[in-house]
């Protein structure tokens, strides 16, 4: 069978680490000016793996998902990790890989579509937490566009401490041109952007 083309395997998620819940929830904090420094490809897969990575045999996820629709997708927007190219990959969790979507940085024209701020081409990685709607719409009608803001808020959290707990910093933004990011990101009609994540060092 040929080897994808597009597909970039991660090193293996880890589930114990040398800090404590209680000292990472203290040290939390919106930073938003990064050092000119790259991610290495084991800290993208951990922070991938926090935000929606498999934690069982069932395929939970390591945020709750109403009736486990999983509505949402985790996209990183790379421009500078050891061992990647620059570009937008989007996190598939069976496999805990990533799938190549374009080539190029695209930080500037993130940073553009999130109004300027400059955390966003600052940082080395920009993750983006998106939307699917109707995967939970279809079970739980309108109800369903809050348990699926919910969900994103656990997920955006998640990826904010698993920073703090490797050492970096992140900023959660949700001021943003929401078409100017799809189109960015070349993302279908039916998938919304919620958050944009810069980490960093």
């Amino acid at each position: 069978m040929a080897e994808d083309p597009h597909r970039i395997e991660l090193p293996p998620a880890r589930t114990d680490g040398p800090q404590s819940l209680e000292s990472t929830l203290n040290q939390r904090r919106s930073v938003r000016s990064f050092a000119d420094a790259p991610l290495t490809l084991s800290q993208l897969a951990q922070l991938m793996w926090a935000g929606q990575g498999l934690t069982d045999r069932r395929r939970y996820r390591t945020a709750p998902s109403a009736g486990a629709t999983y509505p949402l997708e985790l996209l990183a927007a790379v421009g500078d990790v050891d061992g990647l190219e620059p570009g937008i990959y989007r996190y598939r969790a069976a496999g805990h890989d990533l799938e190549k979507v374009t080539k190029s940085d695209p930080r500037q024209e993130l940073q553009r579509a999130a109004l300027n701020q400059s955390a966003v081409a600052g940082a080395p990685v920009v993750f983006v937490i998106t939307a699917v709607y109707e995967r939970t719409l279809g079970r739980y009608g309108e109800r369903g566009i809050r348990y699926v803001h919910m969900e994103a808020g656990h997920a955006a959290q998640n990826v904010c401490l698993q920073a703090v707990a490797l050492g970096l910093g992140s900023v959660v933004i949700g001021a943003f041109r929401d078409r100017q990011v799809q189109k960015v990101l070349s993302l279908d009609a039916d998938e919304h952007p919620l958050y944009l994540i810069p980490v960093g060092r």
